[in-house]
């Protein structure tokens, strides 16, 4: 773990949340927030599927907590947990994620949870955005941009990843080493991982973010990215430093200068 004193303390949520949350902005779709437990996903879909979001929350919860009371230590450790084929889904999905970063399987919740609600609300919904945390799960019919958030770097929220074509779905998810309360051994202001698989893209932002204690390690961390399959594209920022790999298309948010 790097010395406290080599960089700010992490941003409270409470002063970063208004922030990351205006990152996707769909016009046309309707938001809402859903909370339940330690979850807390804002949403945005044609029409508002409050109840149809909480009960896919309390579905991938279930699962995952049922596990959990089984195999207490799935939810703490911080390796590669062993395949089971008997796991619910969402866990499978989990300890795939984390085998393919090198990582334990929590480190793929958030991204697994937005999915797996997003997906469930596109039976509903044309388009549904999902965020989690800072993990985004995007199915729509047009173009999106995600705002950059990366704490107290200058860059944050100067630039956006713009989403052309979704397809079937499309994650970004982003882990910091400076905002909030997750779980890093790494001091990046933003590591943002695009994937196919929600899962895939949490486990692997946190990964790459371990091995980022400064503007340093960014051409190290994004070549680990590399590697990891499944993963797309991958943006670090770390302070005034930032670096770009891969199926990523930067463009400057309205209103910002720098």
């Amino acid at each position: 773990m790097n010395d406290p004193s080599d960089s700010p303390p992490p941003l409270p949520a409470h002063d970063c949340e208004r922030t990351y949350r205006q990152r996707v902005r769909r016009v046309g779709l309707r938001s809402f927030r859903v909370v339940c437990q330690e979850t807390d996903l804002m949403v945005q879909a044609d029409r508002l599927l409050d109840d149809e979001a909480r009960e896919q929350v309390l579905v991938c919860r279930g699962q995952i907590d049922g596990y959990i009371k089984r195999y207490p230590a799935f939810a703490v450790t911080l390796e590669p947990w062993r395949e089971q084929a008997f796991a619910p889904e969402i866990v499978r999905e989990m300890i795939a994620a984390g085998t393919a970063a090198g990582v334990g399987p929590m480190a793929a919740v958030a991204g697994a949870v937005a999915e797996s609600v997003g997906r469930r609300l596109l039976d509903f919904s044309r388009d549904v955005v999902v965020e989690n945390g800072g993990d985004v799960f995007i199915k729509t019919k047009g173009p999106v941009v995600a705002g950059l958030f990366a704490g107290r770097s200058p860059l944050s929220m100067k630039l956006g990843l713009n989403v052309a074509d979704s397809g079937d779905g499309i994650a970004l998810c982003t882990s910091s080493g400076t905002v909030g309360h997750s779980l890093s051994a790494g001091s990046a202001d933003a590591v943002c991982v695009v994937s196919h698989s929600c899962a895939l893209a949490d486990a692997a932002a946190t990964a790459i973010g371990n091995r980022i204690r400064s503007a340093k390690q960014i051409k190290a961390g994004i070549a680990f990215g590399q590697q990891i399959a499944g993963v797309m594209g991958v943006v670090v920022v770390a302070g005034r430093e930032m670096g770009v790999w891969g199926q990523v298309e930067l463009v400057p948010l309205k209103g910002k200068k720098g």
